[in-house]
């Protein structure tokens, strides 16, 4: 469970070091270059993602809560909108009218539905950890990033980018789950 607990705490510090540590940062980059910089970011990260995948087999899952009847069911539904969410950050979307951070609550949005359908202290772990990060890069990006200014309205044709990409997303994680991550969708 250490390693798991080790992966989802470098995860979150590697994410909130740019926006908390902005002056910290830019003397890093000033020192060793915005490539070099970027290359140990990424570095970071995938460490963080091996360490969470390491953590998550090595770890003897032990029962927290009983999931709720409803959690599959609810995981599936919440899990669609998560994707749609996740890729609504990139292009112009009305979404982006909507919700200031789409991609970080849809991260929440899936942590969520999976702590609805597991009550594994794993689970608690990786999903529970993940979820909390999210709020807390939201509350320190709002504050890095002062008052949110909505983006200009647009067609909203524009809002089917994200939805088509998020159903398909999700029609390719569903098909997957059970080879990438050993249990079907349908029994997480």
């Amino acid at each position: 469970m250490a390693l798991l607990i080790l992966g989802v705490m470098l995860w979150a510090a590697a994410h909130l070091f740019p926006t908390l540590g902005l002056n910290l940062r830019a003397r890093i980059i000033q020192r060793l270059g915005e490539g070099p910089y970027r290359g140990f970011f990424s570095f970071v990260i995938v460490l963080a993602v091996i360490l969470m995948v390491l953590g998550w087999n090595s770890a003897t899952p032990t029962l927290v809560y009983r999931a709720p009847s409803l959690g599959p069911p609810l995981t599936g539904m919440l899990m669609l909108i998560a994707m749609v969410l996740f890729f609504a950050a990139r292009p112009k979307t009305n979404i982006k009218r909507a919700l200031r951070h789409p991609q970080l609550i849809g991260v929440f949005v899936w942590a969520l539905a999976h702590l609805l359908a597991n009550g594994d202290s794993r689970s608690v772990v990786l999903f529970g950890g993940l979820g909390i990060w999210t709020i807390v890069q939201i509350i320190a990006t709002n504050r890095r990033d002062g008052p949110w200014k909505k983006p200009d309205p647009v067609s909203a044709r524009m809002d089917a980018i994200p939805v088509v990409i998020g159903v398909v997303a999700y029609a390719v994680l569903l098909w997957a789950h059970p080879w990438l991550f050993g249990v079907s969708a349908a029994h997480v």
